[in-house]
Formats: structure tokens, C-alpha cells, sequence
């Protein structure tokens, strides 16, 4: 019985863990970093990916993303699609929360929709909260993090080769996903690899297929 409690605490204790620290930058990273890194979204944008999940090194399943974005309302709608073209999951997600209509197993699992949708917001739109610092990592890279509205931080990191990486905290500290962008600064979302972490942590990688600028028709020529 306490080696049980003591593996429980020791989970505990690791499961936590202090973000990493911002240092100010010198004289010379400071004139080539002024503003804080930001590939988000400003249009309303439809995005096809193809999507490899990988679990324990290993590809599970190849499917097509589509994801409508809307950094304006901040609401999403994203659909799962088999490479044969079916359709495995559909959503939208907004102020009234997710709304799922289609949920085909293993996508019907329990959190999975909040869970998607919370990666989706994380890779395309701007961190919604105060930015709580801002400088450079030991390595030279350049940081701005933000404090989240709902709990936990989100660094936003600019690489040195200018990539773009994105990293969400929980609200002790502990690294919950990392998204690296690695395409260039015109065209941030060619490829995307989002790393879950924990015990049960997966990857995934999206490559870009086509996308294309949504323009809203308004309610008086419809």
C-alpha cells in the first residue's frame, strides 16, 4: 500500500513541472525581434490535410482533414474523412460550444471532439489571454507567452530558421502539446506536426493538400 501511494505522488509531483524561463534578450536579438511571433489566422480560411496519426512510432491511420476557421468568431467546423471519402466525423464548435453530428468509432470516444477542436484553436488561431512575458529562451529563440483565459500558458516561439513552434501548458507547468509550423512565414500551415504528451501520447502530421480564403456571402444577395 505505499509503494502505491508513493508511485501515485511521484506521478503527481512529475505531472507538474516549471515552464521554461524567459530571459531578456541582449541589445543585438532585441533589433531583430520586436513583436511577438504570430502565423495565426486573419480570414476566414478552408484547409484540406492529408493526416497521419502515429502512435508508439508507428503510423495508425491516414485520413483527409477539412477545416473551415474563422478567426473573426473564433468558431471552427472540421470534418474527418476516410481516404476512400467517407466521412467519419463532422463538427462545428463556437460560443455555444461543440457541436458534433456525425461520429463514426474510434472518433465517437468520449472528450474527443472538445479535444480536437481545442488542437485546431491551438494551431490556428491567436492565444486568447494577456501576454504574461516576453523575450528569449537559452537557446537564442525568441518567446512571447501567453497567460490563457481558461487556465494554463501557451508559448509561441519563433525558431531560429524562422519556423514557428507552439507550445500549450497546463496550468502547473506540465507540457500538454507542441505544434511545430514548418512552412515559411507566407504559407505557415504546408505542413503540421502536433505532438501530444503524457503517457498515452500520439503525433500527428498534416500536410497541406489546398486551401483557399472563405468569403461570407451577405444575408442580402442571398
Amino acid at each position: 500500500m505505499k509503494g502505491l501511494f508513493f508511485l501515485m505522488s511521484a506521478f503527481l509531483l512529475t505531472s507538474c513541472a516549471a515552464l521554461p524561463t524567459i530571459q531578456e534578450p541582449t541589445a543585438g536579438q532585441a533589433k531583430k525581434s520586436v513583436a511577438c511571433p504570430s502565423p495565426f489566422l486573419t480570414e476566414k480560411t478552408r484547409f484540406i490535410h492529408a493526416i497521419d496519426v502515429q502512435a508508439a512510432g508507428k503510423t495508425k491511420t491516414v485520413m483527409i482533414g477539412v477545416t473551415v476557421a474563422d478567426p473573426a468568431t473564433r468558431t471552427f467546423s472540421c470534418a474527418i474523412m476516410s481516404t476512400e471519402g467517407m466521412a467519419v466525423f463532422e463538427a462545428v464548435s463556437g460560443k455555444e460550444g461543440v457541436n458534433v453530428t456525425r461520429a463514426l468509432p474510434p472518433f465517437d470516444a468520449p472528450d474527443f471532439a472538445r479535444n480536437m477542436m481545442d488542437d485546431m484553436e491551438l494551431i490556428f488561431l491567436e492565444p486568447a489571454g494577456v501576454v504574461a512575458g516576453k523575450g528569449v529562451f537559452a537557446g537564442g529563440e525568441f518567446v512571447c507567452r501567453r497567460r490563457q483565459e481558461r487556465g494554463g500558458w501557451v508559448d509561441v516561439v519563433a525558431g531560429h530558421e524562422g519556423r514557428i513552434q507552439i507550445r500549450r501548458y497546463s496550468e502547473c507547468g506540465a507540457l500538454e502539446r507542441t505544434v511545430n509550423l514548418n512552412g515559411n512565414s507566407r504559407d505557415a500551415y504546408k505542413t503540421i506536426e502536433l505532438q501530444s504528451a503524457g503517457l498515452m501520447g500520439y503525433s500527428l502530421m498534416m500536410t497541406l493538400i489546398e486551401s483557399e480564403v472563405v468569403r461570407d456571402i451577405p444575408a442580402a444577395q442571398k
